[in-house]
């Protein structure tokens, strides 16, 4: 078994970014600009959004952090996201979710440009996916793309299972799992919810790719021998034994399907740094294009 380090590769794509952004400082030009909004006080919201502005910093891009707190309006939201999509000087924002429950996802999502969509979930990019023509990927399915090809996993005519269905994740990691590209080219079976008999579906997997939320539900017996194995949960679990009171475990039964893999990501430290190298591709992307 080895492992797919997500914090290992997604440290060499923001060195490459780093080297990129240095040359275009070397000629005299902006760096590249991404800004986050974060609405109330969500901890894991806050821990993420840290760790993104943490990243703009090592690769020399500029951030902006924009806090507003729970109790905004959705119009007053909807009206500093237009201003965000007129800022000529910003290449890429985001909308950190999970939202407050007044707010309608889908009409931020709707408001946000499709030119500033870095987090790749407005419909116009999901379009322009499905159909392989450039677009912002979602950030999480690009990092697990980027992820299998730093590691030269061969997905070509491979079984590919995705459990979920989600828009962020289970949804478009499905798409980009069938695409005539490289990575790409699966037999693509999602199961979700309503799967009846999940097991006989996980164990035809070649590659299974698991984003159900559901903490440590895939265990061993679910699993194929030599499969490779994709984790995109991560919960925080109540230790007792640690310092903080909790532990982070992803969907999958780590130690035990461990056993049978030939790749697994580990939790922490697998897809969820690849989702911020992709937002920093995405938006060094969106700077070029400009």
């Amino acid at each position: 078994m080895q492992l797919l380090d997500g914090k290992k590769t997604s440290e060499t794509i923001l060195d490459e970014i780093k080297v990129e952004v240095d040359k275009i400082l070397q000629q005299g030009k902006r760096a590249p600009h991404l800004a986050v909004v974060l609405v109330g006080n969500n901890p894991a919201s806050e821990t993420y959004v840290g760790s993104k502005i943490k990243a703009c910093e090592r690769v020399g891009f500029k951030s902006t952090l924009i806090k507003l707190p729970d109790t905004i309006d959705e119009a007053t939201l909807l009206n500093e996201i237009k201003k965000l999509n007129d800022d000529t000087t910003l290449d890429g924002f985001i909308v950190q979710s999970p939202l407050p429950k007044h707010i309608s996802d889908s009409k931020v999502i709707n408001a946000i440009s499709p030119d500033k969509d870095v987090d790749g979930f407005h419909p116009e990019n999901v379009g322009r996916m499905a159909l392989s023509m450039p677009a912002y990927l979602p950030a999480t399915p690009y990092g697990v793309i980027q992820l299998l090809d730093k590691y030269k996993i061969e997905t070509s005519g491979k079984h590919c299972v995705v459990m979920g269905r989600s828009h962020i994740v289970g949804l478009p990691m499905s798409l980009l799992m069938v695409r005539n590209t490289t990575p790409g080219n699966c037999t693509v079976t999602i199961c979700h919810s309503k799967t009846k008999d999940v097991k006989k579906y996980t164990l035809q997997a070649d590659i299974l790719i698991v984003a159900t939320g559901q903490v440590e539900s895939v265990t061993a017996d679910m699993v194929k021998e030599g499969a490779v194995v994709v984790d995109v949960g991560i919960t925080r679990v109540p230790d007792a034994t640690k310092k903080s009171g909790y532990r982070l475990a992803g969907d999958v039964k780590f130690d035990e399907v461990a056993q049978k893999c030939s790749y697994i990501t580990p939790v922490p430290g697998g897809v969820g740094p690849m989702t911020i190298a992709s937002l920093l591709m995405n938006t060094l992307n969106g700077y070029k294009r400009k």
